[in-house]
């Protein structure tokens, strides 16, 4: 049995917390057989191979008396670069949990969870739904809208070196001025009618905006301006910077996917050419 959960791209620039999406690379987890204690194999650094797991630990927390098994993991999903490794490693647990511990949960439950869990719905809700979802958790309540929007294409560049979420929120301020607050909501609802409208040329002028986070994260980013500028002179949408950092993503047409990715290939780091990620619609 295999448990396949997609990479996700948060905050897209304005929806600070809030906004996230699907693209297509994922976490396999493959159950193998029952043993004698928890053993998970694989070859991602820094990452436990017993119950302190991050699936394990989850998948624990909702079937705690679970059997323990052989389980093995791959990823195609780069650790602590912006793009919900951890997210994806906390539904694929759900998932888990639901496989073989006999838990009982609705999609409605999984998504509560993982709120829960997570804190914030920006990379897990995508996680579970596909495609680009807008969503708030507030006081325990989660509200999603799964936005349908016109295609286009994603190209992420994954820069060398890794970025602590915990430490990346810790540079944001604890209040910003009521004005200032005011701006960049006014901003993060235009761009969400701009998405949902399909005018992708003002939603990613609009992504460019953030008021929220980048303007604190991107000295810890140099490449996010750089990797903006050349997304401007090869036709992109906009870019912004995926989750805490360090991926970098551009928004483009789908006809401009293979140009702004060759623009990008004397940068050190890694270049992916993406896709929108939708979940196989079941007859």
């Amino acid at each position: 049995m295999k448990i396949i959960v997609p990479a996700t791209s948060a905050n897209i620039g304005v929806g600070f917390d809030s906004i996230g999406l699907t693209v297509n690379l994922f976490l396999t987890l493959e159950i193998l057989s029952e043993n004698d204690r928890w053993a998970i194999e694989h070859n991602i650094e820094d990452v436990p191979h017993d119950e302190t797991n991050l699936i394990i630990q989850t998948a624990l927390s909702i079937a705690p008396k679970m059997k323990p098994h052989k389980l093995r993991m791959s990823s195609d999903i780069p650790s602590e670069r912006g793009l919900g490794s951890s997210s994806s490693a906390i539904v694929a647990g759900i998932e888990l949990a639901c496989a073989i511990g006999d838990a009982k949960m609705s999609l409605k439950d999984k998504l509560k969870f993982a709120c829960e869990i997570e804190g914030h719905p920006d990379n897990v809700v995508p996680a579970l739904l596909g495609g680009l979802v807008i969503s708030s958790y507030h006081e325990g309540v989660l509200e999603y809208v799964k936005a349908d929007i016109p295609d286009f294409g994603l190209i992420a560049y994954v820069p060398n070196y890794k970025l602590s979420t915990t430490k990346m929120r810790e540079i944001l301020p604890a209040q910003i001025p009521f004005a200032e607050a005011v701006s960049a909501s006014a901003i993060s609802n235009t761009m969400v009618a701009s998405l949902l409208s399909g005018d992708m040329e003002q939603a990613g002028h609009l992504i460019e905006k953030d008021l929220f986070h980048e303007k604190y994260r991107s000295e810890l980013v140099p490449e996010l301006q750089q990797v903006r500028e050349v997304g401007h002179k090869h036709g992109s949408y906009g870019t912004y910077l995926s989750g805490a950092g360090s991926t970098i993503m551009c928004l483009c047409p789908l006809e401009r996917v293979d140009e702004i990715a060759n623009a990008l290939e004397g940068f050190s780091g890694d270049i992916f050419k993406l896709d929108l990620f939708h979940y196989p619609r079941l007859n």
